[in-house]
């Protein structure tokens, strides 16, 4: 019963071919129009130009560095436990809305980009004035244009707290055309971006590769170097008081070589005191300084960049030939339905509507 629907299937496929190709004329004016249509899309959609680049960051663990340094941070009483790690909150897995959140976006408004004919311009005015827009997209900017009162502000002016619809359509449109992909196996960061104009494409790709780069570096040291400006200032204050003290200590001991009073003396002990307790100090800010650079250099991440950014020879659109085709395609469907179905349906609608 199976095998005897699947021949009248098949059957009814190839007289369905035979009913069409004996219109062949019908045929040729269908897939003609349709071409033409096709050829109009395909010339009217902007080419589309997809930069890739490759990043390997290294993954955080526990501080080995910092189980080197443990025998001299006891020497100052200091206690670094390598046992319990800190763990980031930024990590691989979230870099992709790192990259789309509006605050990263906003950063790059002012990336100054150049495009194919050399001309040199912000990117945020690259989108807003390079931006190819097919015809059919036209009537919805002048109602938009027509009803949209704001003023132009330009990405000069950016409000984080409160963006422009402009603003926030170019936001929109830039979260649309990067994107960030994480290998949860390797760590791998695969950044692509895509814009109309290759050297566009190549250029943004590769400052979204820095800024991320910077945006982690920044995050991972901030604690660290917050420690080193803090142990920097005590550093500084007590190596400028020991100095102050052997000073002291060295005029008074010189203007009493020849004093046998046991008053002067007595000063003389008292600045020496304090002196070497200045210098104790000073000793111990050293050390904790060096300790807490030590650990911002730990705490420095590295990258690997396995693939750089490089001009897109070849669109990564859809190929415009492909499209036209499948318009022809498209128009030998309807030209099978008409034949099939629907000449037979109006031809019955035109009878009624006569009688």
């Amino acid at each position: 019963m199976e095998e005897s629907n699947k021949k009248n299937y098949e059957i009814d496929i190839i007289g369905i071919a035979k009913r069409v190709l004996v219109e062949w004329k019908l045929l040729l004016k269908f897939v003609g129009v349709a071409a033409v249509f096709g050829v109009i899309i395909a010339l009217n959609t902007p080419k589309s130009y997809t930069t890739n680049v490759l990043l390997a960051p290294e993954v955080s663990g526990a501080g080995s560095m910092l189980d080197n340094l443990s025998d001299l941070a006891s020497m100052v009483g200091v206690n670094f436990n390598s046992n319990n790690s800190s763990i980031d909150a930024i990590y691989p897995e979230i870099y992709p809305d790192v990259i789309a959140s509006s605050g990263f976006i906003i950063d790059l408004f002012d990336v100054n980009v150049r495009l194919k004919d050399n001309t040199e311009k912000t990117y945020y005015d690259h989108i807003i004035k390079d931006e190819k827009v097919p015809f059919w997209s036209w009537p919805m900017i002048w109602i938009t244009k027509l009803f949209d009162s704001e003023k132009k502000s330009g990405a000069q002016l950016v409000d984080h707290f409160c963006l422009t619809k402009e603003q926030s359509s170019v936001c929109t449109l830039f979260r649309s055309r990067v994107s960030c992909i994480v290998d949860k196996k390797t760590s791998v960061i695969s950044i692509s971006f895509e814009d109309n104009d290759p050297v566009v494409s190549a250029i943004m790709a590769d400052t979204i590769l820095s800024r991320l780069q910077q945006y982690i570096i920044q995050y991972r040291t901030k604690k660290s170097r917050i420690d080193v400006s803090y142990y920097e200032k005590l550093f500084n204050t007590a190596k400028q008081e020991y100095e102050e003290a052997r000073r002291k200590y060295a005029k008074t001991a010189d203007a009493s070589t020849n004093v046998v009073m046991a008053s002067y003396q007595s000063k003389v002990d008292e600045l020496e005191n304090d002196m070497q307790l200045k210098y104790s100090v000073y000793q111990q800010m050293t050390k904790q300084l060096n300790i807490a650079r030590a650990k911002l250099q730990e705490r420095m991440p590295a990258f690997s960049v396995i693939q750089e950014a490089s001009i897109p020879l070849k669109a990564s659109s859809f190929p415009r030939s492909l499209m036209v085709i499948g318009y022809m395609i498209l128009g030998a469907i309807l030209c099978a339905l008409w034949i099939m179905y629907l000449r037979e349906a109006v031809n019955k609608l035109k009878a009624k509507h006569h009688k």
